[in-house]
């Protein structure tokens, strides 16, 4: 793994990773946010749905920006392993979302102060939901690096 970020063009994938990570966590975040706020569905169904098109959104630009190079195997096929790689970062995010939620909520409850326009729900959703992307984050990058995008140099 250090030897990958201690490359130039590596650390480049990196941050145009992250970059597009950014663009999937505003797809992330307003699809659930839409979804708890506006259709009433519980955090981890909408957390579900939301993983589900930042995937979408992030295989797209990963596969046209990030790794422009990477096309010795087929579309179909690098998808199935984006998707996999996904979904078993949703293995790692959903019990972040059930077990992180109830202690946020707690400790926004019995804040000694109010934040204005965001109630301890809004808040313990969105900090349970920030605390799973940073970690799947990582666990993305590294595997379809090593596996989804291993036909680049």
């Amino acid at each position: 793994m250090t030897m990958i970020l201690n490359n130039p063009r590596e650390r480049e994938r990196f941050l145009r990773f992250a970059i597009v990570g950014i663009t999937g966590t505003v797809v992330d975040f307003g699809t659930m946010n839409l979804l708890t706020r506006f259709l009433g569905l519980p955090l981890v169904v909408a957390g579900t749905l939301s993983f589900a098109a930042a995937i979408v959104n992030n295989f797209t630009w990963n596969r046209h920006w990030t790794y422009p190079d990477s096309r010795s195997k087929p579309i179909a096929q690098q998808l199935l392993q984006f998707a996999l790689v996904s979904v078993m970062g949703l293995g790692i995010r959903l019990p972040i979302l059930t077990f992180v939620k109830p202690v946020l909520l707690i400790l926004f409850t019995h804040l000694p102060f109010t934040l204005l326009l965001f109630s301890p729900e809004f808040l313990s959703n969105n900090g349970t939901l920030a605390i799973a992307v940073v970690i799947v984050m990582f666990w993305n990058f590294f595997v379809n690096r090593l596996w989804t995008y291993n036909d680049v140099t």
